[in-house]
Formats: C-alpha cells, structure tokens, sequence
C-alpha cells in the first residue's frame, strides 16, 4: 500500500491509499478519484514528505550490539590490566599524577559528580568506563 496526499482544483488537499503507483495512476485517468470534501475530479498529486525515521529512531541489530559490547569488553580488559585502582582516591590520585607529584600511569577508581566535574573544570581528563564493582577488600 502506498498513501498519497492528493488536491483538487478547488485545493482541497486529503489523502488516499492505494496498491501502487500503478494503481493510482490508472484510476486517476479513469475518473475514479474524486475529492471526499466538494466531488472535483480534478485531481492530482500535492507535494509531500516522506515518512523516513531518523537514524536515532532504528534499533540497532543484533550484530551491532554484539560488536559494541565486544568493543567495550576490550576496553574494559586494558583498564584492568594496565591501570592502577586507587579506590575511592581517585580524584586526589588524578590531581598528584596531573601535578607531577605522583607517576604518571593510567589509573581507574570511584568519584563522585562533583569531583569530577571539579577535575574537568581543572583540564584533568577522566572518562567513564562501566567496570565490575570491586569489594572493599579488593581497594
């Protein structure tokens, strides 16, 4: 089925549904389409938009989601095996490493918003990667 805004001559504009283009060309040479407001044969095809979803409308296939997690879970694996955790020290640990009072290496740990709000606004660079939560044994 296709659907087809559709004006007549004295501007009536409406829709219409029909099986194809095929069909709507064969029953407008006919004279079977007629205007439902005021009866004019007159008819023919108003300009339209087509009816296409946004990308951020699609979901994403089952590939996709399959290949995105891969991809995080390389991430995740890196962080794990070349960082360092400082616990709950994170933001101070950052702030030592970024002022040269601490050696420089890749660390992950928990903060809070504002500490790291605090360390953007600072131009120390942080990023957030979902890890497993350690028990406080581990830190």
């Amino acid at each position: 089925m296709i659907v087809f805004d559709l004006r007549c001559g004295e501007a009536h504009v409406f829709e219409a549904w029909f099986g194809s283009t095929a069909d709507y060309d064969s029953q407008s040479a006919r004279g079977l389409v007629a205007c439902p407001i005021c009866g004019d044969g007159d008819i023919g095809k108003a300009a339209m938009a087509p009816a296409v979803p946004s990308k951020s409308n699609r979901a994403a296939s089952p590939a996709e989601v399959k290949q995105g997690l891969a991809a995080l879970a390389r991430v995740q694996a890196e962080v794990l095996s070349k960082c360092d955790y400082v616990g709950g020290n994170f933001a101070n640990e950052a702030r030592a490493i970024d002022a040269g009072e601490a050696v420089k290496r890749g660390i992950y740990g928990e903060a809070t918003r504002a500490e790291v709000a605090g360390l953007v606004a600072d131009g120390i660079q942080v990023g957030q990667v979902p890890l497993p939560i350690r028990a406080k044994a581990d830190a």
